[in-house]
């Protein structure tokens, strides 16, 4: 791992809020990824499961932790079960955890090699009522290759068909939805990594370069600040491409007079950072460019401000919309008469701004948590709105990273630039 070790006692406390919420009884298991084969003997870049890596900190291929508050035997409480490194191993992988590695990232005492566990877990099996499986419940998720948790869920099941399974998705999304101090300042590392690599492109962009070449400058400044690289799949939309929502193709020349729309950010420690800028290749916008940046920062700093404790996510979208629509007969994108005639079930704002504003964001960019659930204090939600016009070859969307308090909200990102006079400016020094 590229991050500095995170303290074990962030582990140790997410495992005492999840036994918590277990039945009497229980045994909850959680395994990590897998690798994931690409072509030949090629395999993709290995990235943990984040619940595993919540409650573990472990951050390795081929383990299990299993989590068993009633065990008779004390030692198997906590039990985490780890592939054992040999001198093949060794050669051609490198380093595995040790079990007194493993211990002291993790806070779990005890520490098996993978060989031992189905016999440990027989045994556990006898004493057990209830099983709580892990499976991805994200509401955006669509899984079509079986991964490592989905077969070891079908193997127990048919091994103990008389035990009762349970879920444990709910207590993860209502767990993960809350940051601890620790997860705060992870992502605050995460989105100070960004605005670096922001920076960085200030000088940089003009005329002629490549969208690709922008990447490269980015991914240069995350891994040399000890990031993994890009949180998630990096958007450099210059033109019309950024009125593709996911466009990530990233392989045209920035024309001059163009915008480019940059959706773009830093993991660190797993944690993840969402960032989105606009910037205009030339180094100035346009007066119109400019007018569109503006409706859209002012739909921002107003729906960051409502991101506090006592609202809900409907609500808020709501009221996001409205202000958008008022943006949106300024530009004379929209007119006043249609909006007052619209069917409230469909918005004439959704053609310009078809997208949430927001999301939760955490270990996974867009994280755990209900829709339904009221606005707490340590959640963690991005703040995105944006206008895109097709026929003008321009798309605006602007991103931070807002943590709720109750204080107010608190902007992870709020020294990366963000007024367009600014972003002129730096791109204009030397």
């Amino acid at each position: 791992m590229k991050y500095f070790p995170i303290p074990s006692s962030l582990f140790t406390e997410n495992r005492k809020r999840f036994v918590k919420k277990l039945k009497p009884k229980s045994l909850a298991v959680f395994n990590s990824n897998d690798i994931m084969p690409t072509n030949a003997d090629g395999t993709m870049p290995f990235i943990q499961n984040s619940n595993l890596f919540y409650l573990s900190g472990i951050d390795q291929e081929e383990s299990i932790l299993v989590m068993f508050p009633d065990a008779g035997n004390v030692a198997h409480r906590e039990i985490l079960f780890l592939k054992e490194t040999d001198e093949h191993i060794a050669i051609w992988e490198g380093h595995k955890y040790t079990k007194e590695e493993a211990s002291a990232a993790s806070g779990v005492r005890t520490i098996y090699w993978l060989s031992m566990f189905q016999s440990i877990f027989n045994t556990l099996m006898s004493e057990c009522e209830y099983v709580y499986v892990d499976t991805n419940e994200h509401t955006r998720a669509k899984v079509e290759v079986e991964t490592r948790e989905a077969r070891f869920v079908k193997k127990c099941q048919t091994q103990y068909p008389a035990h009762n399974y349970q879920r444990s998705a709910p207590i993860m999304h209502e767990l993960r939805a809350i940051k601890a101090k620790t997860e705060v300042e992870l992502i605050q590392q995460a989105c100070n990594i960004t605005e670096k690599g922001f920076r960085r492109l200030l000088n940089f962009v003009k005329p002629g370069v490549w969208e690709y070449e922008i990447e490269a400058e980015l991914v240069h400044e995350f891994i040399s600040n000890r990031s993994r690289g890009f949180a998630y799949g990096p958007i450099i939309a210059s033109g019309p491409n950024a009125c593709v929502l996911h466009y990530v193709d990233n392989n045209k020349q920035c024309k001059a007079g163009e915008v480019i729309l940059l959706d773009v950010a830093a993991e660190y420690g797993n944690y993840a950072s969402d960032l989105t800028r606009c910037l205009p290749v030339s180094g100035k916008f346009t007066k119109r460019q400019k007018a569109v940046y503006n409706a859209v920062l002012n739909v921002m700093k107003k729906a960051t401000a409502m991101l506090k404790p006592g609202n809900k996510m409907d609500t808020y979208q709501d009221a996001v919309g409205k202000l958008m629509e008022e943006e949106l007969v300024k530009l004379k994108l929209l007119k006043l008469r249609d909006v007052n005639r619209q069917d409230p079930a469909n918005p004439l704002y959704k053609k310009y701004f078809m997208h949430g504003t927001s999301h939760y964001m955490g270990l996974d960019v867009h994280d755990l948590g209900s829709r339904n659930r009221t606005f707490e204090e340590g959640m963690v939600f991005t703040c995105e709105p944006g206008i895109y016009i097709p026929a003008e070859g321009l798309g605006i969307r602007l991103e931070n990273d807002i943590l709720i308090t109750r204080k107010g909200p608190f902007d992870f990102m709020k020294n990366i630039p963000l007024e367009a006079d600014e972003i002129e400016e730096l791109m204009n020094s030397k």
